[in-house]
């Protein structure tokens, strides 16, 4: 039979122990090995079965041990002294601490989290990022506020069928079995938030709450008796269910995220969060939700507008549209329309927030944009690549002037770096990890130590490797009897190369399979030898990347190759360090540029491997010609297939003839000094780049605390800003159609212009209902094009030179000829505003109706 409900009996531990409860109910655990070093002496054996998670170990663990422990002096010095460390961690001032008027709270919204493997609320990238983002602001003392939903199937475990196809399964987890709290209100009874849907029907959730050493956590459960069946599913599964489902799941995510939020400072006394962050488009609805209080308390939409702007920031994480969340108009109307209407937030002006040039799709990215005065990619090529993308919602402006930054992503140390490589550091040098500096002493670390070191980590992703190859050959229906083999799968002291990620189809997962008896000539070599360990899963409507998991597993399944390559199932976090750690070589082939960022490789270089990598994402900025290998790119090749061939063949000749040649290259003591030689550099170089402390403090100094200024600054004498400043925009965008550049003249040079002279620029605008003060005038000026288009200008603001009565305006400045060759220039107006974070802001631009004044001559 089968038990109709499933809960978690917790222990009720000896008073002696009850900072044990403290430590394993505080995720630090998960990122502080001295923390679970006290763990596993509780009970060493049980520690290993429950697969080193604390909360299933006091769940399990007898009650005599307990006792014993209790009674235990030595255990409970090192209890006492945990639990001290604990608490100046939380409470000691930090980085952030030391900042001038600092942001009082930042809040975080994300729809996964990968904190640890106990905690599986995270399907990818995304969830690994925001989980390195809230362990980064625990240890830096930002103040963030984490909000996400609790899925009751987290995301899928994966295994294989005989036929090597993915099978899914989502197991049931208990929340009381996790490392969470019940928000409770003052009287014990749960908090409950409530979001109205149409057809009168309401969908509550109540609250869990992580702690991320000093960062809380807020995970929305809609799995209560208050919700009918269909609610009760919203948090079933990560990325699941279609898009009526996707959409409940963002509102909970995005409006009662904000009200969670509300709720526990009121319940905590928490600081109220002056900067909302916005983690992708799927928590979007985030920003209607600020604007809807502030509508019922005191300002018009777009003054409320203009307060949730400039406290928000929005980060894009994908370079293809095709991965950006849209719903069906209608769907959106059905929501915040009609019966189910927010009285002070119309309809239709939430439906042009998410409009896009395709009619009757609302997008939520889209949304973000508009709701956000600072918009980031997550690497400087996908800056770019987004800047082209979203284009559109800027007209007029220069693809570079769109307003997306970009902030590129980074790791947490601690939680990827293999323990060895941590302790050597903290003995060699102390200040690497903490304070990002003193890379350079990587190169006086003796060889030796840091090759003993890699070998460990290698040995370990061996033998590892071998349990969860044997687990799975046996899921897959094989008996003890078949496996003898796996014994000698994998060799620790032959070059591993590894390949883990998700599995769509750009990542291309068999790309190496290209030339499959190249790929079993570099295995099987007997002089220079090569293995490579794989993991991934594919989204489980995605047909095609089972497809390609399912090529991989049967060749990594034939007799002559098996014990070289390897297919992992289930890739999760513990596997995942298993490999960052083992591997001595991090492959990544996307399509470029369809990366946007990536971190396993990031990952890996701090662990001592070297990446061998398309320059895509991060790798396209940091890669230095001698920190790693680039594969060549077919950038101009059009045919897919022939694509892929060419670089598949790159690929291979760099496996051979740099790669395993430099591997295998060995001194007389053994050691591979040319090897090591790029592993300190890539150390030395990469190291202080790819820490998410250096990303952490590059959103709070670019990001958070100029969005905690502008959020001040449109607040203050009840948002008297915020009514200007939406005054005027609203005034500015009726008036621009009434905005010329009617004429531009110039002088100051000759028939032969000569680099070094100034060109002098004289313009009238005529400034329609518009005041000077309310526009700028520029010259853009520098190389042009064959078409006469100005190739990344340069700008100098020109000077009012005064107005007459007709509403023209005359401008005057001077343009440097600082380049020789083909010059031109142009001149433009836009809106102005000091609380206007970029020129772009508004969207709206006016340049002459023909190219005036423009001058094509060579300079000298």
């Amino acid at each position: 039979m089968r038990a109709i409900r499933r809960f978690t009996v917790r222990t009720v531990l000896p008073a002696e122990l009850a900072a044990l409860g403290e430590l394993v109910h505080n995720l630090r655990w998960s990122w502080h090995p001295e923390t679970t070093d006290l763990f596993a002496e509780v009970d060493p054996r049980l520690w290993e079965q429950v697969g080193h998670d604390p909360v299933a170990l006091l769940g399990a663990v007898d009650h005599a041990r307990l006792a014993e422990l209790a009674a235990d002096r030595r255990f409970l010095r090192r209890l006492a002294d945990a639990a001290d460390d604990l608490r100046e961690y939380i409470t000691a001032p930090r980085w952030y601490q030391t900042l001038p008027d600092a942001a009082s709270a930042i809040a975080y919204f994300s729809p996964e989290y990968g904190i640890a493997a106990a905690l599986p609320q995270y399907s990818g990238g995304l969830g690994i990022l925001a989980g390195d983002h809230l362990k980064t602001a625990s240890d830096l003392g930002v103040p963030i506020l984490a909000v996400g939903l609790l899925y009751r199937h987290g995301y899928f475990t994966q295994s294989l069928s005989p036929e090597g196809w993915q099978l899914e399964h989502y197991p049931s987890l208990d929340a009381g079995g996790l490392p969470l709290t019940l928000l409770k209100e003052e009287d014990g009874t749960p908090v409950k938030i409530r979001i109205s849907l149409p057809g009168e029907r309401v969908l509550h959730a109540q609250i869990w709450v992580a702690q991320v050493g000093r960062v809380p956590l807020l995970l929305l459960d809609s799995d209560v008796a208050d919700n009918d069946a269909a609610a009760r599913d919203v948090t079933d599964r990560l990325y699941g269910g279609g898009t009526d489902h996707r959409l409940l799941q963002e509102l909970l995510l995005g409006v009662g995220g904000v009200r969670a939020i509300r709720a526990y400072c009121r319940i905590t006394g928490h600081a109220e969060p002056e900067v909302f962050h916005t983690n992708e488009g799927h928590a979007g609805f985030l920003g209607l939700e600020r604007i809807r209080e502030l509508t019922e308390s005191r300002l018009s939409f777009d003054e409320a507008l203009e307060a949730v702007r400039a406290g928000t920031v929005f980060t894009t994480h994908t370079p293809v549209p095709a991965g950006i969340d849209r719903f069906p108009v209608d769907m959106i109307e059905r929501q915040f329309g009609g019966d189910n209407a927010w009285p002070t937030v119309p309809v239709e002006r939430i439906l042009a927030l998410g409009a896009e040039d395709q009619p009757g799709r609302f997008n939520m990215a889209i949304m973000g944009m508009r709701l956000a005065q600072r918009v980031n990619g997550v690497s400087v090529l996908h800056g770019a690549v987004s800047r082209e993308m979203f284009k559109s919602l800027w007209p007029g402006f220069d693809v570079d002037e769109v307003p997306i930054g970009s902030i590129t992503n980074g790791v947490h140390a601690p939680t990827w770096v293999g323990r060895e490589l941590m302790e050597l550091a903290g003995r060699e040098l102390p200040s690497l990890i903490e304070r990002a500096r003193g890379w350079e002493g990587v190169q006086k670390v003796p060889d030796s130590d840091l090759w003993d070191i890699r070998g460990t980590l290698r040995r370990r992703l061996v033998e590892g490797a071998r349990v969860r190859l044997r687990k799975a050959w046996r899921d897959r229906g094989a008996s003890d009897a078949e496996l003898g083999w796996i014994d000698d799968v994998l060799d620790p002291d032959v070059l591993t190369i590894g390949f883990a990620r998700r599995v769509p189809s750009y990542k291309r997962l068999t790309l190496m399979l290209r030339d499959a008896k190249r790929l079993s000539d570099l295995l099987l070599d007997a002089d220079k030898p090569v293995q490579i360990v794989i993991a991934g899963k594919a989204h489980p409507a995605d047909e095609g990347g089972k497809k390609l998991i399912q090529q991989i597993v049967k060749f990594a399944d034939r007799p002559d190759v098996r014990h070289r390559i390897v297919f992992l199932p289930d890739y999760d976090m513990a596997l995942g360090q298993l490999l960052v750690q083992g591997c001595d070589v991090w492959l990544n082939n996307p399509l470029r540029p369809l990366e946007a960022s990536g971190t396993s490789g990031m990952k890996s270089a701090l662990n001592g491997g070297l990446n061998l990598s398309i320059r895509d994402g991060w790798w396209d900025e940091w890669y230095d010609g001698t920190n790693g290998w680039a594969i060549p790119t077919a950038d101009g090749v059009t045919d897919p297939d022939r694509r892929d061939e060419l670089e598949a063949v790159a690929l291979y000749d760099l496996i051979e003839n740099e790669v395993a040649d430099r591997f295998y290259d060995r001194a007389g003591d053994g050691l591979p000094r040319r090897w090591l030689e790029m592993v300190k550099h890539t150390l030395t170089s990469l190291g202080p780049k790819v820490l998410a402390g250096r990303m952490l403090r590059d959103y709070v100094v670019g990001l958070y605390l100029p969005a905690a200024r502008s959020a001040r600054a449109l607040s203050a004498d009840s948002s008297a800003a915020a009514k200007a400043f939406a005054a005027w925009r609203v005034r500015v965008t009726r008036a621009w159609p009434g905005v010329r550049v009617e004429h531009v003249e110039s002088s100051g040079v000759g028939d032969a212009p000569e680099v070094g002279a100034a060109l002098e620029i004289r313009a009238t605008v005529a400034l329609g209902d518009l005041e000077p003060g309310d526009i700028l005038v520029e010259a853009a000026y520098g190389r042009v094009g064959p078409h006469d288009e100005l190739i990344h200008p340069a700008y100098v603001e020109l000077r009012t030179e005064g107005a007459d009565d007709d509403g023209r305006a005359h401008y005057v400045g001077e343009v440097p000829l600082d380049r020789t060759g083909a010059f031109g220039y142009t001149v433009r107006a836009v809106p102005h505003h000091p609380l206007a974070a970029s020129r772009a802001e508004l969207g709206l631009i006016a340049v002459p109706e023909e190219p005036a004044g423009m001058t094509n001559g060579m300079l000298r």
